[in-house]
């Protein structure tokens, strides 16, 4: 079996050597204990800005087995996954960030649930006890915020994973410009397991996911996978209709009644009320109809500079 290891990285050229190092002596173990018997490093350069391509340069010129693919400018992490994963040749694929945080280790584990007939090996954080509280805090809100919106998401599972060549067929499939990865891949189904680890503190360089690339991220996969903010959209508009509804029936009561007093108040707080919704509905709807119009353009998921070692990407 030929294994691929995807690497998406944006400007790490602090961790580029040791990760490369790391991985390739995990798959030297691999290939001794008979569990593959070849292997491809598929680096992503996500339009880095430091040394980090003239780095993977050298690692391809060293080895043929060092893939390179270099994006014209930044299309983010999510794409150069897919990016990484539509150019592998192998007969699984694992999924691998650059900073070493989840253990190349792991991937010998992963193996096995792979020949005991799972598709996809999902990768699980056992605690977040290194997180910050804040992290902590919102990374279990996003969770159960989009599992309560009817998103299948893995709890705890970033972007480490391994899937079969079969599963990389079915993923050939989806076109959609705007991917969340976290919910396509349990969206296509297949056999899954589980396989539990302790995630690493980062080694050099910094994270690439401050606060505001995470609510990004968030909203990004709420409104990729879910339409729940549409129909609440519309179950708040039924209410405030029938709401006025009774407002009106009794404010004709009061009018017949001879009880009205005019007043400024009764008059410009409705106004701001209704005035208020209708624009926060129409912005959300306004999401959606914008992530139409960016699938129905058509645009290419991302544009390749340059790449190395790297041949047609085989067909699914």
């Amino acid at each position: 079996m030929k294994l691929s290891v995807v690497i998406p990285l944006f400007n790490e050229e602090a961790v580029i050597g040791t990760t490369h190092a790391t991985v390739m002596e995990t798959l030297a173990g691999l290939l001794g204990k008979g569990l593959i018997d070849d292997y491809e490093i598929v680096f992503v350069d996500d339009g880095s800005h430091d040394r980090s391509l003239e780095i993977l340069r050298k690692l391809a010129g060293e080895s043929s087995k060092v893939k390179v693919i270099s994006f014209s400018r930044n299309f983010g992490h999510q794409r150069a996954l897919a990016a990484g994963i539509l150019h592998s040749s192998g007969d699984a694929v694992v999924s691998l960030d650059a900073d070493l945080q989840d253990p190349p280790e792991l991937i010998g584990e992963m193996l096995e649930k792979l020949r005991q007939g799972n598709d996809i090996v999902y990768a699980v954080r056992r605690e977040r006890k290194k997180d910050t509280v804040f992290k902590r805090l919102t990374a279990r809100f996003f969770y159960r915020l989009m599992r309560s919106m009817g998103v299948d998401l893995i709890y705890d599972h970033a972007d480490y994973r391994l899937i079969s060549k079969k599963v990389v067929a079915a993923f050939r499939r989806i076109g959609e410009t705007n991917i969340f990865l976290r919910g396509i891949f349990p969206y296509l189904g297949f056999n899954h397991e589980i396989v539990y680890y302790e995630r690493q503190e980062r080694f050099a360089g910094a994270t690439k996911y401050p606060l505001r690339k995470m609510l990004a991220f968030a909203w990004e996969g709420i409104t990729s996978f879910s339409n729940v903010p549409l129909r609440l959209a519309s179950l708040a508009g039924l209410t405030i209709f029938v709401t006025s509804l009774c407002l009106v029936s009794w404010a004709f009561y009061e009018k017949f009644a001879g009880r009205t007093i005019p007043g400024w108040t009764s008059t410009v707080i409705p106004i701001f009320f209704i005035g208020g919704l209708n624009i926060l509905f129409l912005g959300l709807i306004g999401e959606y109809i914008g992530k139409i119009y960016l699938e129905v353009k058509r645009r290419p998921l991302f544009l390749v500079k340059e790449t190395h070692n790297l041949g047609e990407p085989p067909r699914g």
